[in-house]
């Protein structure tokens, strides 16, 4: 038996987990080993800053069950693990570190704070490789990577020099996400858009002298929710098919507190319906005004700082306030010019960078891009031709909504943490690009003494991530590794990242390897609480998964959620909610009941609802099975019983065809990623047909003096073999309880085994299915059930032998009976059965139906009878209350005429079944009263 767990005691998985993973991985099993075919996944790299969150958990565990799954099968398998640098969470860690030191990181210089980030990634970076442990992901922790690790860093630099080299990528002025507390340009999916109660403010703007509007106003009237930005407004726009301003299209308004000319301008994206119709265009600080400022020829005026503090091109008095504090400024100097037109309430969507909190700008910067469209066009020829898939397909249309509008990728930086981009400058401003300044400066032509300045910024973080499958096997090198495993065969992430990592991945691979990342996308929903609602820090309702594993206290659970919250409102009602959701804390349910809630969740679906009482159900199976196992190396102690099952019991062959069937359901599921019909066709196998129906019939067998030895040996090793393979088939899933498990039953049937890891995964083809057992089996369990229902309506006790008769029936039915007749015997406590002709008369009871087989149970007594008429007078008068109540409908003219011709009929057949139905309960108590 092995060591740190008591078979004798109840399922406990903190005492069972313990040092199992460990083990695992000190004997080198996450390695690709065996001579099968390879297959390979690449961890979508977390970030070296961050923590598990449950949807973290979530994709880890489907990962490592195809891992685990296909390890078993006989494949070689490779986990390929890593990191993320994850520069902006990275460098703003250790900028707060840094900060309550009382270290100046700008004074510090970046080659010192770069010092100091590595030294904390060697100190901290390590928590969620550990939290990886945790779930028992059996990643190959021998080939670990880190994007930042040198032979990764030598790919990422490999890229961009070629992309450079073939002028797919450049620097030019345009307008990015700005944060201005990072001061750095960011990525769409680092900004996140909050809905708040703001202000419309609608200005007036003077048109130029001698103009007016046919109503006589001599000036335009706009709307803005950021009335800071009017100050770099170079133009108003009209649409060309709104009469009101059609003659004023090619003249000029008048900028307010500004005094500069902006061109009237038509464009067709403006809305005539919203507000005035006129739009003012500030070409250097939106989106859309950046496009209609292109198409137009109008001025870029930049109007902030890096800190979005306005700078010299605004009047002076304006120069140095911060935008809001300039908002609040520009606003009382219009409304005192009467400029002012009106303020009305609205709501704003509001851009927050996802790291810092502040208010992102749009922002004219100098920025490094990929030109896009070259690399685009393979990678969506091979989504249309199936090379890549996704699971679901619909994520497909998504997937080519964007890149068939895709626009050239920002990709540089204002950080110092990070692959520093790999060009110099001449001082006549001149770019040399190459992989080191010494290649730099003899591609440029450059002497060797010409002094050159390395560029600041750095390549964002989804630049070397799209590298990933690739670079972490050794490219640009040809290796073995990337011979071998290269493309992997599935990347599980979720539908946020397809743009920003999945279509990249493609992108990049198909460019620099000649092949696909990946063959399959699995594209899985996002995780919300159990009402379901998105978790997130503000709402508090987040969970961590190894709080789930290992528990936590309530009031530890509330310090969690509130610590780093700065709104003691806030913090209030996420502790009220706390306590109302957790009142008694959450207790340890381990990492298995977490992983097979997991799976359970897996369909496909965008959303999923994370309830306890699931994890709760899941730990409940875990003991189920547990015990089951118990009872099994109860009957196989000191039993020398062949492993391989070869008699004729006819519940041995009906379990056997079971499992047979429960493993092609396993592997039509894991090829399909239908994690939950995997668990699905585990529970009912295990819980239902092996645990309350096989089990149940051994012991009839087994405990039974009269039993032929001979059949109580094959039950036996049929007990093993069947929990055998069930361990195997679970433990993808449920690797921990399954592992000692399994060990123990190997040395019960003297066949010792190592670790259940890398073992063979079942082959149902090994099962010889007996259709005609299962099928006698099956009607076995019914006939059973019938039973049972009729002694739970009527409140038998189930230890009260009773009598059951048979009515009609086919020679199947009957050769079946006998067939199975000491089960029926003793799981439905019968006492006596009768077998009745359809002529027959047969005595009052409850009744069943089978087909064409009826079980009838008589009534055992005067009260049953009496309980029985009382029954069967409250069911008549309630029907009869429905039928007086549809007889009221039909016989109102208004009703027949005026209501639905369907609504008409429907109430008509529930008039007549009602009818029926008090004549057939009418025959019933009559036979009662007569039978008294």
């Amino acid at each position: 038996m092995m060591d740190g767990h008591d078979l004798n005691k109840p399922f406990d998985p903190a005492s069972l987990e313990r040092g199992l993973y460990e083990a695992w991985e000190a004997s080198n099993h996450f390695e690709p080993s065996g001579e099968g075919a390879p297959y390979s996944i690449a961890i979508p790299p977390p970030n070296i800053t961050g923590t598990l969150h449950l949807g973290h958990g979530f994709q880890i565990t489907l990962m490592d069950i195809l891992i685990r799954y296909h390890r078993m099968a006989g494949y070689k398998t490779l986990w390929q693990v890593g990191t993320d640098h994850a520069g902006i969470a990275t460098q703003m860690v250790v900028t707060e570190e840094l900060v309550a030191q009382g270290v100046n990181p700008q004074e510090l210089g970046r080659e010192r704070f770069v010092e100091r980030v590595w030294d904390w990634r060697d100190e901290f970076g390590g928590t969620i490789t550990s939290q990886l442990r945790r779930l028992g992901a059996t990643v190959d922790w021998n080939r670990e990577r880190f994007t930042m690790d040198e032979g990764f860093s030598k790919a990422v630099i490999e890229v961009f020099v070629r992309l450079y080299e073939e002028g797919l990528i450049y620097k030019a002025k345009r307008l990015v996400n700005w944060d201005p507390q990072l001061e750095t340009a960011i990525s769409d999916l680092e900004v996140i858009t909050e809905e708040q109660d703001g202000k419309l403010w609608h200005l007036r703007y003077p048109l130029e002298d001698g103009l007016a509007q046919p109503s006589g106003e001599n000036f335009l009237v706009v709307a803005t929710t950021r009335p800071e930005t009017m100050l770099g407004d170079t133009g108003i726009a009209v649409n060309p098919e709104d009469n009101r301003y059609s003659d004023l299209i090619g003249k000029h308004a008048i900028l307010p507190l500004v005094g500069r000319k902006l061109p009237i301008i038509a464009d067709e994206y403006v809305d005539v319906e919203f507000g005035t119709g006129c739009l003012k265009i500030t070409p250097a600080h939106d989106f859309n005004d950046y496009e209609i400022g292109t198409r137009h020829g109008l001025d870029f005026v930049d109007i902030f700082t890096s800190k979005a503090l306005l700078n010299e091109n605004v009047p002076s008095k304006y120069t140095g306030l911060d935008r809001f504090a300039a908002r609040d400024r520009i606003l009382a100097d219009l409304d005192k010019a009467d400029l002012l037109h009106r303020v009305e309430d609205y709501r704003i969507q509001i851009p927050v960078g996802e790291r810092s909190g502040a208010t992102v700008e749009p922002r004219l910067t100098d920025q490094w891009f990929v030109d896009i469209k070259p690399l685009a066009e393979p990678a969506i020829k091979a989504v249309q031709d199936g090379t890549v898939k996704f699971q679901p397909k619909e994520w497909e249309n998504v997937y080519f909504a964007w890149m068939n509008n895709i626009r050239d990728w920002t990709i540089s930086r204002q950080q110092w943490w990070g692959h520093r981009i790999p060009a110099w400058y001449t001082e006549e401003g001149d770019i040399v690009v190459g992989r080191n300044e010494d290649e730099a400066r003899t591609k440029g032509g450059l002497a060797q003494g010409t002094k050159l300045r390395q560029e600041t910024d750095v390549l964002e973080t989804w630049f070397s991530s799209a590298l990933w499958t690739f670079g972490t096997l050794g490219w640009p090198d040809r290796t073995p590794d990337l011979n071998e495993f290269h493309p992997t065969d599935v990347l599980v992430t979720g539908h946020d990242i397809i743009f920003f990592w999945v279509a990249r991945m493609i992108m990049m691979t198909l460019k620099f390897v000649g092949e696909v990342p990946f063959h399959t996308v699995y594209i899985t929903g996002l995780i919300r609480d159990a009402s379901g609602e998105k978790m997130s820090k503000t709402k508090g309702n987040g969970l961590d998964p190894l709080d789930v594993i290992d528990g936590i206290s309530l009031e530890d659970l509330i310090s969690k959620r509130t610590t780093q919250l700065t709104q003691p409102r806030l913090a209030a009602q996420i502790e009220k909610q706390t306590r109302k959701d957790f009142p008694q804390g959450i207790p340890p349910f381990g990492t298995d009941a977490l992983r097979m809630t997991f799976a359970a969740m897996a369909s496909p679906t965008r959303n999923y609802n994370f309830d306890l009482k699931q994890v709760e159900a899941y730990q409940n199976f875990c003991n189920k099975l547990w015990n089951a196992s118990r009872f099994v190396f109860g009957q196989l102690e000191d039993t020398d019983s062949n492993h391989m099952p070869v008699g004729p019991s006819l519940i041995d062959r009906w379990i056997l065809t079971q499992t047979s069937r429960l493993i092609k359901s396993v592997e039509l599921a894991l090829s399909t990623y239908r994690f939950d019909k995997y668990t699905q066709a585990l529970y009912s196998m295990v819980w239902h047909e092996y645990c309350d129906w096989y089990l149940e019939f051994s012991k009839i067998v087994l405990w039974d003096e009269s039993t032929d030895p001979e059949e109580a040996a094959h039950t036996k090793s049929t007990l093993g073999f069947v929990l055998d393979q069930i361990l195997r088939i679970t433990h993808p899933v449920m690797p921990y309880i399954t592992e000692v498990l399994w060990l123990n039953l190997r040395l019960l049937l003297n066949e010792p085994g190592s670790t259940l890891l890398c073992e063979r995964f079942p082959d149902w083809s090994d099962h010889a299915e007996d259709q005609a057992a299962f099928e006698t089996v099956e009607w076995l369990k019914t006939f059973i059930t019938s039973v049972r229902t009729i002694r739970g309506e009527r409140n038998i006790p189930p230890n009260r032998e009773i009598p059951v008769y048979l009515i009609g029936g086919t020679e199947t039915d009957k050769h079946r009976f006998d067939e199975c007749e000491k089960y029926v015997y003793r799981l439905a406590h019968v006492d006596t059965i009768h077998w009745l002709s359809e002529t027959d008369s047969s005595p009052l009871g409850s009744m069943e139906v089978l087909g064409h087989l009826r079980v009838l149970v008589p009534f055992l007594d005067q009260d049953e009878i009496d309980s029985e008429k009382t029954r069967l007078e409250k069911e008549i008068e309630r029907l009869a209350k429905s039928l007086r109540q549809s007889e009221a409908k039909l016989s109102n003219e208004n009703f027949v005429q005026k209501a639905p011709a369907e609504v008409v009929e429907k109430e008509r057949s529930k008039l007549v079944n009602a009818q029926l139905e008090i004549e057939t309960l009418q025959n019933q108590a009559s036979r009662l009263e007569t039978s008294i």
